[in-house]
């Protein structure tokens, strides 16, 4: 069988993104050279696991392959101190109950059969 694993996504410490050594810019995911100025091998960092919800909705039919349990948000989170909006699963299945600016915490969420992502909870 063929490894076909990427890159790092998130530890349970949050998001793993990278900065730049030229350009001092934050970005997601991690990446061979900095998407803002191209300069290459930009720093591994964890990036914040607090951020502010910017926009949402509710998946209702479980996308192609995906076994786990639905609903589920989707959403958009800024990360203000990395200078990012991240599109991200959210743990509040329910677009009636989160609002624009609503804090929001990094977790790490089980799937199923020992899989596992990363999503916002509000706070």
């Amino acid at each position: 069988m063929t490894d076909v694993s990427g890159p790092e996504l998130f530890t349970g410490d949050g998001l793993v993104g990278g900065e730049c050594g030229t350009c001092g810019r934050r970005h997601f995911p991690l990446a061979e050279w900095c998407p803002w100025c191209g300069e290459p091998d930009p720093v591994r960092v964890q990036l914040s696991r607090h951020g502010t919800l910017w926009s949402w909705t509710s998946v209702t039919a479980a996308p192609p392959g995906y076994e786990g349990e639905v609903p589920f948000g989707f959403g958009v989170v800024e990360l203000a101190d990395d200078g990012l909006q991240v599109v991200t699963r959210l743990t509040e299945p329910d677009p009636d109950r989160l609002s624009l600016g609503d804090p929001m915490t990094f977790t790490v969420v089980a799937l199923d059969a020992g899989r596992s992502t990363w999503a916002f909870t509000p706070r």
